[in-house]
């Protein structure tokens, strides 16, 4: 249990850094195509306590990560207004997958980092930086492959949503008021953590191909 309140304090930075870019991102790309709300109301920011949700970005993630070895949280979703893109259908693709590219970027950044931090001398402070590293990449790609789940409202449900015919995505959409209930499911059964684990590890493995530093 020690060893894991350890890491959960190390992983704090990363993890804030996650869901700040993350969210910044689908602002960022819904002011793009045309939706300003994001800007109007400062959530287009890499300040964390603009998009942090007390109980799903902190006390969730904890509860799951200390009990189960397995965590997921969200942040505050950034307001996007569809009828405010240019086209809304085709637009709300880049807007959705706008979220995940930022942390498949961010984990590559983490892997940097920690190829610099291997060129320092041995100390303590390389040692945390290293370990750093390592959970800035986990975070992003769990955060990456959790939102592409084609389950609304995650960023891979509007992304199947955007690309459905009208009439089905409709259908498809009304599984959203369930959706945070079947991945509470998924994860407490344990299915989620068997989806996910495999495409986070191989992912990671390939990252530090790019950038070893383990």
């Amino acid at each position: 249990m020690e060893d894991k309140i350890a890491f959960l304090a190390i992983a704090a930075i990363p993890l804030l850094f996650a869901i700040s870019l993350h969210e910044a991102a689908h602002g960022y790309a819904a002011r793009h195509f045309g939706d300003r709300t994001a800007e109007k109301m400062g959530r287009i920011s890499l300040n964390p306590l603009r998009h942090i949700d007390p109980f799903g970005t902190v006390l969730l993630p904890a509860i799951l990560f200390l009990f189960s070895g397995f965590w997921f949280g969200y942040a505050k979703p950034v307001p996007v207004r569809p009828e405010h893109l240019r086209k809304p259908k085709e637009d709300m693709f880049w807007v959705a997958l706008a979220g995940p590219a930022a942390n498949f970027f961010m984990a590559f950044a983490w892997a940097l980092l920690g190829a610099l931090a291997k060129t320092i001398p041995d100390n303590p402070y390389t040692h945390a930086l290293l370990t750093m590293s390592s959970a800035g990449i986990g975070i992003n790609l769990i955060l990456m492959y959790l939102n592409l789940l084609p389950l609304p409202p995650l960023d891979g449900g509007r992304i199947i949503i955007s690309l459905l015919p009208l009439s089905f995505a409709q259908k498809y959409a009304r599984i959203e008021p369930f959706g945070f209930l079947i991945l509470l499911l998924l994860a407490f059964s344990g299915l989620l953590g068997r989806i996910l684990w495999p495409l986070v590890g191989w992912t990671a493995y390939l990252i530090r191909l790019v950038f070893p530093f383990s």
